[in-house]
């Protein structure tokens, strides 16, 4: 069997990187919108609840954000990228090969673990978390499933 590749995905990485600075945004429903506030590039959960969807432009709903509470936040690309390098700082603790796929999304190689490769991931979740605040999910695909999940 192959060495097991771990996919650690930030969850609604962008709301994720804004609540780690701003403790007032959890819990409540959070868009952060693209460049000149075109339309949502990142939703908060609650805010996904309320079926504001990815890519959908302001106008279509602004006024739900206002009937709701929807929290409506400039993108901050600067600190996305910062807070991105964390994290890979924090998986390369685990592994020293490993491969940044986008800003949020990073494979990393479990090999040499045996069959301690799962207990490895949920440390690797749990270290993320605490050395930069950003809640994380992990998938080990295999052969039979299509992965196994630490959410």
């Amino acid at each position: 069997m192959p060495d097991p590749i771990a996919l650690i995905d930030c969850n609604n990485f962008y709301v994720s990187c804004e609540r780690v600075f701003d403790q007032k945004l959890v819990g409540i429903p959070v868009v952060v919108l693209s460049n000149n506030d075109g339309c949502a590039v990142a939703r908060s959960e609650e805010a996904k609840v309320l079926g504001i969807k990815m890519a959908q432009p302001l106008f279509q709903f602004r006024d739900k954000a206002r009937d709701h509470g929807i929290r409506l936040l400039s993108s901050n690309y600067t600190l996305y990228g910062d807070m991105s390098r964390r994290v890979v700082d924090a998986i390369g603790q685990f592994s020293p090969v490993y491969e940044v796929y986008s800003i949020d999304e990073t494979f990393v190689d479990l090999g040499g673990f045996g069959d301690r490769y799962l207990k490895q991931a949920s440390e690797m979740r749990s270290t993320v978390r605490e050395l930069t605040g950003i809640p994380t999910c992990v998938g080990i695909p295999s052969k039979t499933r299509i992965g196994n999940g630490l959410c």
